[in-house]
C-alpha cells in the first residue's frame, strides 16, 4: 500500500500543476502490444530465471507475451503531460529438466507463469507541442508492478534424485523506473493512434522458504505497444 501511494502522490503533484483556465486536456489511452523481458546476459544473477538456465530446458524470450492496458491523461500546458495508468501482462513457459527424466523416459516437465500488473504514473514532454498534428513525446516516471511467479509440475529433489509434483509460487509488489517514447497523429476530431516503446526496471522478492532457485524475479523489459487516444 505504501508503494501504491507513491505512485498516487507523484500523480497528485502534478495535478497541482494543472492550469487553472479551460486549458487543461484529457485523454483516455488504450494500448495493446507486446512485452520482452530483458535478455538472459543483463539479467541480474540473483534472478530466479536466470539460475533455472542451469538445469532447466526453457528460453527467456519464451517469456515475450502480449500486454495490454488504458492511461487516464491530463495537459499540464502545451508542452507537458502527466498520466496515471494500469496494464496487465501473463505468460505461461513450459520446461523440462535438460539433463535428466523419469524412470520410464519421459520428460520431467513443469510450467513456468509470470504475470504482472504495473501501475504507473508519468510526465511526458511533447517537443512540438500538442497542436501539430503529430505528436512525437518522451517521458518517465514511476512504475509499481504487482506481480506473481509460478512453477508448477514435476521436480527433483536433488538430495536422493526422487521426483515430485508441486506448485511454488512467489508474489508481492515492486517499484521502479519507468521511460518512455512514442508518438500520437490524428484520425478523427478526437481520436488519435499511435505507436510507443516504454521500458521498465523492478525487482521483485521471492520467499526463501520456497526453494526457489534464486531469491528474486527480474522483472525489468520492454513494452513495444499500439495506442489509441480518446480526447474529452
Amino acid at each position: 500500500m505504501r508503494r501504491l501511494s507513491l505512485a498516487t502522490a507523484v500523480f497528485a503533484l502534478a495535478g497541482l500543476l494543472l492550469p487553472a483556465s479551460s486549458y487543461a486536456q484529457q485523454s483516455l489511452n488504450f494500448y495493446v502490444g507486446g512485452f520482452v523481458p530483458k535478455a538472459e546476459q543483463n539479467r541480474d544473477r540473483q534472478d530466479v530465471l536466470w539460475n533455472n538456465l542451469d538445469f532447466l530446458s526453457f528460453r527467456t524470450r519464451d517469456f515475450n507475451g502480449p500486454t495490454a492496458g488504458a492511461e487516464y491523461v491530463v495537459g499540464l500546458n502545451e508542452f507537458l503531460d502527466a498520466g496515471l495508468g494500469v496494464g496487465v501482462y501473463s505468460q505461461r513457459v513450459p520446461s523440462v529438466y535438460a539433463s535428466l527424466v523419469n524412470s520410464n523416459g519421459s520428460e520431467i516437465e513443469q510450467d513456468l507463469k509470470l504475470r504482472m500488473v504495473p501501475f504507473t504514473a508519468t510526465v511526458r514532454f511533447l517537443p512540438l507541442g500538442r497542436t501539430n498534428g503529430i505528436v512525437p513525446y518522451i517521458g518517465a516516471g514511476v512504475a509499481v508492478i504487482n506481480w506473481r511467479y509460478t512453477e508448477v509440475g514435476q521436480f527433483v529433489d536433488f538430495t536422493d534424485r526422487s521426483i515430485f509434483s508441486d506448485e511454488f509460487t512467489g508474489k508481492g509488489t515492486a517499484t521502479g523506473p519507468t521511460i518512455l517514447g512514442g508518438v500520437t497523429f490524428p484520425i478523427a476530431d478526437r481520436f488519435s493512434m499511435g505507436g510507443e516503446i516504454r521500458w521498465q526496471r523492478a525487482m521483485g522478492d521471492l520467499p526463501k522458504d520456497l526453494g526457489f532457485a534464486g531469491d528474486k524475479i527480474d522483472l525489468g523489459g520492454t513494452n513495444y505497444l499500439l495506442t489509441f487516444k480518446v480526447k474529452f
